[in-house]
């Protein structure tokens, strides 16, 4: 009967003798001080052994017991008698030369006992330098003794010279060398799978060069938008670390790293120092640099200066009466471990998703001439060059079998590159990196802008900062799924205006549904927002009605803004400020500087599906005109549908930005092509402007770093009050007062608009443009003047308004009070 097998594990044998309890990390830490020590003292012996062996060795031959004390002094090796007996065995009588792989393999056993290298594997490092320092005997024993006949040991030593004349007495000095070189590329072998490609190139190196698929490698770092890989020349042999390992045919690697730090510069908006040339240019005096306070300037800003009869007035500062604004400081922005990083891909990551690809390739018959691999935080480019005869298409057609080879999600093929003659393949790194604010702030890209609006995105493929100007786009549309990053996205571009423009220069206009995205910006109400009189408590509008009343009147402000560059003969808001604070422009006729406005709407799809027409019209309205007056919007919504971003929308929002969405129709209505629903998350996004989406990783800032800027903003003097912004002509008047009606003012339909409203009791401004057949601008001024004669109640959302009117003769008894 067999007997039954005990579960409990049974005792090693150090366990069994208590070695566990003595041998713990003190020790070993301990035990590898004493043998790095032994390692140096080797070392030592060994190199002195070079200088003072001639003098050693007839001591060491005739060597009595008593004499390795060495009372006499007698030994001349650095390390005494201990060590010029060691030196002479181990290099004289053993290995030779090669006997220095000995203290290497104890330095490395001693950097795995005190923890410094805990993941070296000391079996394969002994079996490295011991067939090193044996192979190495010989050759040296062969190829060296000829060149040193004078010296004192053979540079093999005893073993080499004894195994190098058993050898050629064997098989010959041919055979001797065959068997090195075997032996050699055996190990070498061993070591690295390379030495299979160096083999087959140095055997067939014709076909190499003419066969070979290029592959370079460019890492942009920094501001150097123009840093490229040098491309590789085909009559050029690579050098043997530079090559890749590739199943179908040899693949040339040539790394080029165009990593410039990035420049620090201050972001607090500070004066330059003044430099003032000497009169006299030929008199050797040194450049003077005169520092003008703020006080100074605000005098000097203030002085005229008088030539012949005419006054000269020196142009008007658009920052009073806030000159020492200071802007927020860059250190207030979180810095990551990314930040500092010159290369986010290992190159054996690259060389086996490039080795992937061609093998996808070759499996389908497709052939390429070469692939260059453009390294950003998130995604690595691939650009291929097809082979003369190859169909783009069959290319686009396998997108689904190359992701599937490298087992990644957001595989991406542009066929063909815009402007290239290349097919573009992204593939999402193994892991992302983020791409901080602080390093998108801190660039001289982002301090050196000058555009009107400049708002930082993020950073693309080849790892540039990605900058455009809301004042040219001129709105923006983002979407997106649920937290894939587009209220980052959103925080990303008001904190970059906020970095740029002063309180005088810009308002912000913001419309949150969900009542907690921007309340983080809420003290910065004062400086930087605009409201209405009645929303000043609250700027940050988070109401649906308030939203309505807020963008009717920016309607109104618009209308005012286009009077007053009608008056100034100005084109645009940019020729209107110019003409104003050169002093060509009265402020007494009312004219003003007249800030930039940006909308932001966060969860535009709620409030679609609450208010409808009543939202999208004024959006409409703003969008089509606003731009030349210096209004611009950015509406956001998770619901990116055809009832959400209807085509009236799209049309007027020419900027679009995508975060991933969740299907290919998703991404048609957002972009009007596919490509968004392969994207890889957290803050990985297409922007588009124009014929081709641009891609990039979106900026990340975080809630603290917003929260810290906004109180670094608020504790500075400015504006006391939001920007006001007009009431809408809807709220004028009052209800069953016809006397703030001007008749000569109204609208030629006003009286069959008024009855058709009184007979059916719906004061509808939709009825009445499908009852006349007129426009929905026409209709709503329709509706305001019915207000206004007290004939309809106020707005309710998209509910029709209240008759106030009964019946017919009332109406008549109204409308006669009008003539």
């Amino acid at each position: 009967m067999a007997k039954k097998k005990s579960n409990r594990p049974s005792k090693t044998f150090s366990q069994a003798i208590g070695l566990n309890n003595i041998i713990n990390d003190k020790t070993n830490f301990v035990f590898g001080i004493i043998l790095f020590c032994l390692a140096v003292f080797l070392i030592i012996a060994f190199v002195s052994y070079f200088s003072t062996g001639a003098a050693d060795q007839s001591i060491v031959n005739d060597l009595r017991p008593n004499d390795i004390l060495n009372s006499g002094k007698e030994f001349q090796n650095s390390c005494g008698s201990l060590g010029a007996v060691i030196s002479d065995f181990f290099i004289n009588k053993c290995f030779g030369i090669p006997a220095f792989f000995i203290p290497l393999f104890i330095i490395v056993w001693s950097l795995k006992c005190m923890g410094a290298k805990p993941n070296l594997k000391l079996g394969k490092w002994f079996f490295c330098t011991a067939l090193g320092m044996v192979w190495s005997s010989v050759t040296f024993s062969k190829l060296l003794t000829p060149l040193m006949p004078d010296s004192i040991f053979n540079p093999g030593g005893g073993h080499g010279q004894f195994i190098c004349q058993w050898f050629e007495g064997l098989i010959g000095s041919p055979g001797l060398i065959a068997v090195l070189i075997i032996v050699a590329l055996a190990f070498l072998t061993y070591l690295t799978s390379e030495t299979i490609i160096v083999v087959r190139k140095i055997m067939n190196p014709m076909g190499y060069i003419t066969n070979r698929v290029k592959f370079t490698i460019s890492e942009n770092n920094g501001d150097e938008p123009g840093a490229t890989a040098e491309p590789v020349d085909d009559n050029e042999e690579a050098e043997p670390e530079s090559e890749s390992t590739d199943v179908q045919q040899p693949i040339d690697l040539d790394i080029v790293n165009n990593d410039e730090p990035q420049e620090e510069a201050a972001a607090n908006g500070a004066e330059p120092t003044a430099v003032v040339q000497p009169a006299n240019a030929n008199d050797g005096a040194e450049n003077i640099n005169l520092e003008m306070g703020e006080s100074q300037k605000d005098e000097h800003a203030k002085e005229k200066v008088v030539a012949g009869n005419d006054e000269v007035l020196t142009p008007i500062n658009p920052r009073e009466p806030f000159v020492n604004w200071r802007f927020p400081n860059v250190d207030l922005l979180k810095k990551y471990p990314s930040d500092d990083m010159t290369s986010f891909v290992r190159k054996d990551e690259l060389e086996l998703k490039k080795n992937q690809i061609i093998k996808v390739l070759n499996d389908f018959d497709v052939q390429i001439r070469s692939i260059r691999a453009t390294v950003g935080p998130t995604i690595t480019l691939y650009e291929i060059t097809p082979a003369p005869g190859i169909r783009i298409s069959k290319i686009r057609n396998l997108e689904d079998d190359i992701a599937l080879s490298l087992a990644a999600k957001g595989i991406r093929i542009i066929a063909p590159m815009p402007g290239k003659g290349t097919i573009g393949i992204e593939v999402p790194n193994e892991h992302a990196n983020i791409v901080s604010m602080w390093s998108i702030i801190n660039s001289k890209k982002f301090e050196e802008a000058k555009m009107e609006l400049p708002i930082a995105l993020g950073k693309t493929i080849t790892n540039e900062v990605f900058m455009v100007d809301l004042a040219k786009i001129p709105h923006l549309l983002v979407a997106g799924a649920t937290g894939q990053g587009k209220s980052v996205g959103l925080n990303a571009i008001i904190t970059s205006l906020l970095y740029k423009k002063h309180p005088n220069e810009l308002k912000i206009v913001l419309v949150d549904p969900k009542k907690v995205e921007f309340s983080i910006y809420a003290p910065i109400a004062k400086h930087y927002m605009a409201a209405l009189d009645e929303n000043e408590d609250e700027p940050i509008i988070t109401d649906v009605q308030k939203v309505v009343k807020t963008l009717k009147g920016l309607c109104v402000l618009m209308d005012k803004r286009y009077d007053m560059l009608k008056l100034a003969g100005a084109r645009n808001i940019k020729e209107y400020n110019k003409k104003f604070l050169s002093h060509h422009l009265n402020p007494e006729e009312g004219h003003e500087y007249m800030p930039y406005i940006v909308v932001v709407i966060d969860e535009f799809g709620d409030l679609i599906m609450t208010a409808g027409k009543e939202i999208e019209m004024p959006i409409t309205r703003i969008a089509q005109l606003a731009r030349a007056v210096g209004i611009h919007m950015i509406i956001a919504t998770q619901r990116p549908t055809t009832k959400i971003i209807t085509g009236t929308i799209k049309a007027n929002f020419p900027g679009r930005i995508a975060f991933r969405v969740g299907s290919r129709i998703d991404s048609q209505v957002i972009l009007d092509r596919t490509g968004a629903q392969q994207l890889v998350g957290r803050g990985d996004m297409l922007y588009l402007n124009g014929s081709e989406p641009t891609r990039v990783q979106c900026a990340f800032v975080d809630t603290p770093e917003v929260d810290a800027i906004s109180k670094f903003i608020a504790d500075q003097p400015g504006p006391v009050t939001p920007m006001e912004i007009p009431e809408p002509a809807m709220d004028e008047g009052g209800e069953g007062d016809a006397g703030g009606v001007d008749a000569q003012k109204l609208d030629p339909l006003f009286r069959q608009a008024a009855l058709m409203v009184v007979l059916s009791q719906q004061g509808s401004t939709s009825k009445i443009q499908r009852q006349f057949s007129i426009g929905y601008n026409r209709a709503g001024r329709l509706m305001d003047q019915l207000h206004d004669a007290g004939i309809v109640g106020e707005a309710h959302g998209s509910k029709p308004r209240e008759v106030l009117i009964a019946d017919e003769a009332t109406l008549n008894n109204l409308l006669d009070q009008l003539k």
